[in-house]
């Protein structure tokens, strides 16, 4: 049985070090779970990742035992947002920040699918059902690049995508923030984290310049 990588098969999981590019990103269906908090101190993004990730597994393991079909379980990515942006760049200030964390799966997977896992998850964390949902996400037209190193280390790339690059390529932010983590957080040293950074943008009318 073939094992599908998106990673290596989906251009919207690919960027590089230092290079801002633009690219048009499909709509694609994520496990999704809200929260609000700086991730390094809040047990509400512990808690979150433990009822996301049970259920990402059993939605690998049904489709390889149900429909033939295995797959790779996707890194864990965030969409990161908050009132003021520059709680992300100058005023950085994690505690302010709204956040859903979320693990990409196959378009083949059914809502069926998505309960049973849910259930079958709920017995060893009641907090599941609550709290894990299955959404599609049409970001489109996006700018992203890869930074390699610590997560605090990130403001000064953003600082350049947001306030240099987007607006020098005619393009204005929409959506939201987007991280997807190419390592695991807790068990890779900071200097050798890899993270894709993420932004949705769109088209500037000639009316607005």
């Amino acid at each position: 049985m073939t094992k599908t990588d998106f990673r290596k098969t989906l251009d919207s999981y690919r960027a590089r070090s230092g290079q801002l590019r633009v690219l048009e990103v499909p709509p694609l269906r994520y496990v999704m779970v809200d929260g609000r908090g700086d991730p390094n101190s809040s047990p509400e993004f512990t808690a979150a990742v433990e009822a996301l990730y049970p259920v990402a597994y059993k939605l690998k393991f049904a489709s390889k035992q149900d429909l033939g079909r295995d797959y790779v379980v996707m890194p864990l990515e965030g969409l990161w947002w908050s009132e003021q942006m520059e709680t992300f760049t100058s005023a950085r200030d994690k505690s302010r920040w709204n956040w859903t964390i979320m693990s990409m799966v196959p378009d083949w997977i059914t809502g069926e699918m998505f309960e049973a896992a849910v259930s079958a998850a709920a017995v060893k964390n009641p907090a599941v059902p609550d709290r894990v949902r299955l959404e599609t996400l049409d970001e489109g037209r996006c700018v992203q690049t890869l930074h390699i190193g610590p997560f605090d280390d990130e403001a000064e790339t953003l600082a350049r995508m947001h306030q240099e690059f987007i607006p020098e390529s005619g393009l204005a932010m929409t959506g939201r923030h987007h991280e997807i983590y190419l390592n695991d957080f807790r068990r890779t040293a900071p200097a050798r984290l890899r993270t894709i950074l993420r932004q949705p943008v769109e088209a500037i009318s000639r009316s607005e310049v």
